[in-house]
């Protein structure tokens, strides 16, 4: 009397429209990824691959240890000298070069000057200072 009959409900016929309701949602959070995560990154690591591609002998550099120093001299395929304190040089693989500091500037070929840093002065040889001109605090 108080019970009501139940109807058996029959099955939706299976078709391409629900499966695409139901993938959306996952190829939406794949989508956020690909442009909030991997895409920048993608950048990241191609920006760091050109920086110590431009690695030259003058720059200064901080390695994967933290250890802040002048590129000597830049040797064949993977390695670097980096001298950290005056007549300390250390011998270390380029991808460990975590930022360029200071880059120098190329020189220009019949120009006759040495590179300067940006961002830091380099004193010309004057009799006033001794002739002696200074790079980072070094004679």
């Amino acid at each position: 009397m108080f019970v009501s009959t139940a109807y058996a409900q029959t099955a939706a016929p299976a078709g391409g429209g629900d499966m695409l309701v139901q993938f959306l949602p996952l190829i939406l959070i794949f989508v956020v990824f690909y442009f909030l995560l991997i895409r920048p990154q993608q950048k990241k690591m191609k920006e760091h691959k050109a920086m110590l591609g431009n690695i030259r002998r003058g720059d200064r550099v901080v390695t994967g240890g933290g250890i802040i120093g002048v590129v000597t001299k830049v040797g064949t395929d993977d390695e670097l000298t980096v001298e950290i304190a005056e007549n300390v040089r250390v011998r270390c693989v380029r991808s460990t070069v975590n930022l360029v500091l200071a880059k120098t500037e190329p020189t220009k070929p019949g120009d006759g000057t040495a590179a300067t840093v940006e961002g830091e002065a380099k004193s010309a040889a004057t009799p006033a200072a001794g002739g002696i001109g200074k790079l980072f605090g070094r004679k």
